[in-house]
């Protein structure tokens, strides 16, 4: 009897080890996670000074909220515009007068010695109002004298 000797044929394999690619992105997760932070932080830059132009005329009359130094609101529309108004207030006359005319400018002017954080609070309210974008009133050289 001669020995037969039979070939087992292996079945090809279809997995695939995802174990190192893991370890790939796990590491790559960390790096970003440790650089992220570090890419917004800010830098000091010290900007060109240049003269602003005036915004082309529009049909409609802006806008204004003004933001005291003492971070009371006025708002250029309604029948006391010289009287400070609370949030509520602003927010509602501003919505008012977007479902009336939507393509109404929106202007903020912020004192000089206002605190950030009242012209954001501001902002934040007419964003809240329905306003789809808001500018700010500069002061240029030639309005200082």
């Amino acid at each position: 009897m001669t020995a037969q000797i039979k070939k087992v044929r292996r079945k090809p394999m279809s997995e695939i080890n995802v174990v190192p690619y893991i370890d790939v992105m796990l590491v790559l997760l960390v790096i970003f996670m440790i650089t992220a932070p570090l890419l917004t932080a800010g830098v000091a830059v010290e900007l060109p000074q240049a003269e602003a132009e005036p915004m082309a005329g529009e049909s409609d009359e802006p806008l204004v909220v003004t933001v005291t130094a003492k971070g009371e609101y006025y708002l250029s529309v309604g029948d006391k515009p010289d009287e400070p108004i609370d949030h509520q207030t602003l927010v509602t006359k501003v919505a008012a007068v977007l479902r009336h005319r939507p393509k109404t400018p929106i202007m903020v002017r912020g004192d000089t010695h206002v605190e950030y954080g009242k012209v954001v609070v501001a902002m934040a309210l007419l964003q809240k109002a329905g306003a789809p974008s808001v500018g700010l009133i500069t002061e240029t050289p030639e309005d200082t004298k």
